[in-house]
């Protein structure tokens, strides 16, 4: 039997953490709520998640704060609340590695969609999901595992990624010698959605560049083609 997922919610106000608890509860998702960065260690001390919401304005250490830190321990995938005017604070969160966000106030069927999509694109996939077990993408020495979500550098050594970066790579390996626009992307790793998350993908291209170029300032592989998107530059193979 499979067992229920369980979410990790890091939100100081207790009447919507209760909300959120209560909605996903009803969904047969599992849930702990946290007021502080204190509640949330000793969640993790005490048990396992398979994904965090997170708020931003916390008190104590704030949530771009303990984003940056969850990302540097830990491979859970991260759902960032943020305020409508906030939009450099998504661009942040997304740059400190999670991998969607939400805006408050928010829709309680949007907040269960995008917990789905997130889980779905952080899973291992299976021949299940129409995707080859064992499918591998390898270019210029790179090796890219779809079943273990892995990336392997050249050198041998395992390269981490988070969710949402990996999921753009995957893309951009599927796809490759191909102009991609910015909507294009947003949908093969995102699906269709509205706001900055334009800008997300600049942020993730930065990101993946920092990961696989020799020098990302001048990249190789991930080159942008002005007024259009991205295109990667490089001969893939299947494995």
């Amino acid at each position: 039997m499979t067992p229920p997922i369980s979410i990790l919610i890091v939100e100081d106000d207790a009447e919507i953490g209760e909300f959120i608890s209560l909605y996903l509860a009803a969904h047969d998702i599992e849930t702990k709520v946290a007021a502080n960065a204190q509640a949330m260690d000793a969640a993790f001390s005490s048990g396992a998640y398979d994904l965090l919401i997170l708020d931003l304005n916390l008190p104590g250490e704030d949530g771009l704060s303990i984003c940056r830190r969850v990302r540097s321990e830990r491979r859970i995938p991260i759902i960032i609340l943020t305020a409508q005017s906030e939009d450099i604070d998504k661009i942040l969160g997304l740059e400190l590695g999670a991998d969607d966000y939400i805006v408050k106030p928010f829709n309680s069927r949007e907040l269960l969609a995008r917990i789905r999509a997130v889980l779905r694109r952080t899973e291992t996939p299976n021949a299940v999901d129409g995707r080859a077990v064992g499918q591998a993408y390898l270019f210029s020495g790179w090796r890219v595992d779809v079943l273990a979500r892995e990336v392997v550098a050249p050198c041998g050594i395992k390269v981490a990624m988070t969710g949402a970066e990996f999921d753009l790579l995957h893309a951009l390996c599927e796809n490759p010698h191909r102009v991609l626009t910015r909507e294009q992307l947003i949908n093969m790793t995102h699906g269709p959605t509205t706001g900055p998350f334009e800008r997300s993908i600049d942020v993730l291209i930065s990101r993946l560049r920092q990961k696989i170029e020799t020098d990302p300032k001048k990249p190789a592989f991930i080159q942008t083609v002005r007024s259009e998107g991205y295109i990667f530059s490089t001969h893939v193979a299947r494995a």
